[in-house]
């Protein structure tokens, strides 16, 4: 499977393939997991598990620069953690620079030299979503620099295409609508089965 995907690259766009792919890489896991919205989910969609293996990264990042040709994007950014490597690999497949964003005491910033031009067209990617928090705060830091967005990419879109942001190009590689629950009405919580916060905010 893995070979079949590196060798349609951009032109894979197969939710059925992607699927496999992170299945096959133990990326979808299942458990009782506490999620960053505050809310409890019997599933998540651990992109790192992928991203490990720099073919299949390039592979998935030139399938989801595809999505976005023709729109003079000049810069990829990201947000830490989840989009560092998604911005790369879809800034390496369209042939720009790409970028981060961190938090410093609790706020969305440019960092390590990083800069953004007035007018600068930006595509904001994220590995994952589920409400488009991080995504939404890295389109404001965008904004606040002068820059321009031009659109918004995920690999896997998790609020089954529930999220949109402000009218922009909006293009996910797989869509998912994994069910959460408020904690107070949890299942797995009556069921006493142990939670777990697998992302990458403590």
């Amino acid at each position: 499977m893995w070979e079949k995907l590196e060798e349609s690259g951009a032109g894979m766009k197969s939710p059925q393939e992607i699927m496999a792919i992170f299945k096959e890489t133990g990326a979808l896991l299942q458990g009782h997991f506490l999620l960053t919205s505050g809310k409890h989910s019997a599933q998540y969609m651990q992109c790192a598990r992928v991203l490990q293996y720099p073919r299949l990264a390039a592979v998935l990042g030139q399938a989801l620069a595809g999505q976005f040709t023709g729109l003079g994007v000049e810069t990829v950014a990201g947000p830490a953690m989840g989009g560092i490597i998604v911005a790369h690999e879809v800034g390496r497949a369209l042939g720009v620079k790409a970028l981060f964003s961190e938090r410093q005491n609790g706020e969305m910033t440019l960092r390590r030299g990083f800069t953004l031009k007035p007018g600068e067209k930006v595509l904001v990617v994220e590995d994952v979503i589920t409400t488009g928090g991080s995504v939404r705060e890295v389109l404001a830091l965008v904004r606040a620099a002068g820059a321009q967005p031009v659109g918004v990419g995920v690999l896997v879109d998790r609020s089954g295409g529930q999220v949109a942001f402000d009218g922009l190009l909006f293009k996910s590689l797989l869509q998912v609508k994994i069910e959460a629950y408020d904690p107070e009405e949890c299942p797995l919580c009556r069921q006493g089965i142990p939670l777990v916060k697998p992302g990458s905010r403590s």
